[in-house]
């Protein structure tokens, strides 16, 4: 697929990128997006391993491990897990690096960094994706797991993602893409639209834990087109920039900021 070139320096401002439009049976506006987010990940975290285990069907470790050693991660790495949750993702990343200490965690809400704390020893930050409270070249992998749909800005949150990277690091975004074949379409559609929702309340989650997974589905069928999203990763200045899709459903968006690793 072909790349585009990070804008020139001192260039006009890119435009804002959304990951989907304005679900207005959610919030009203793009400016009320986030606060809806925040107060959805926050009524529901206590719930939110029990409603992961019910969408994975139990695939959830193994695939995040899986490519996060396609990606390269290994010993000695410095990792930040973006929208971190309980730590589905940094779990995974603490095991192949080895070392608690190299793992950071970030989240807009305060509720998932609580039950992240509960079982990672990790630093822990409360912030969003598309400004880092992180100095710049200061870690050599940035992973988001399935939280892409909740930023504001793509095109800012992989400036971000560049700016954070030391020479040679890598992004890592895992995703759930819209089924490109009708029949596994209908079948996603009906199960995280209709099935896992159900389930996600009778067992715990209440309304707040159906109204989740209700809105997980709509932003994975509203979301902008993968070539939107690797597009604004080569913008941000990223290079070999890719999407591998996996089951038709999995998308595992890869990128790396020019220059040499760090021994």
């Amino acid at each position: 697929m072909p790349i585009e070139q990070a804008p020139r320096a001192g260039g006009p401002p890119a435009p804002t990128v959304e990951p989907h439009p304005v679900l207005d049976s959610y919030y009203p506006d793009t400016a009320q997006r986030l606060r809806f987010v925040r107060g959805l990940f926050n009524r529901t975290a206590h719930h939110y391993d029990r409603i992961n285990a019910i969408f994975a069907l139990g695939s959830g470790s193994w695939y995040r491990a899986q490519c996060l050693r396609r990606a390269g991660l290994r010993p000695g790495m410095r990792v930040l897990d973006v929208a971190i949750g309980t730590g589905l993702v940094a779990r995974e990343a603490v095991a192949l690096c080895g070392d608690a200490a190299d793992v950071i965690g970030l989240d807009l809400s305060e509720a998932m960094l609580a039950e992240a704390r509960r079982t990672l020893p990790i630093p822990l930050i409360q912030g969003v994706a598309d400004s880092l409270p992180l100095a710049d070249a200061s870690v050599d992998l940035v992973t988001i797991g399935y939280a892409l749909r909740h930023v504001g800005d793509l095109a800012a949150t992989f400036r971000e993602f560049h700016r954070v990277l030391r020479p040679g690091g890598i992004v890592l975004a895992m995703e759930i893409g819209r089924p490109s074949r009708p029949f596994t379409r209908r079948l996603t559609g009906a199960y995280l639209g209709m099935v896992v929702p159900a389930v996600s309340r009778l067992s715990g989650g209440g309304e707040s834990g159906r109204t989740l997974m209700r809105y997980y589905w709509e932003t994975i069928d509203r979301c902008v087109a993968p070539e939107v999203i690797t597009r604004a990763m080569a913008s941000a200045g990223l290079e070999q920039v890719e999407c591998r899709t996996d089951y038709d459903l999995f998308r595992n968006y890869s990128g790396r900021r020019a220059g040499v690793p760090t021994p």
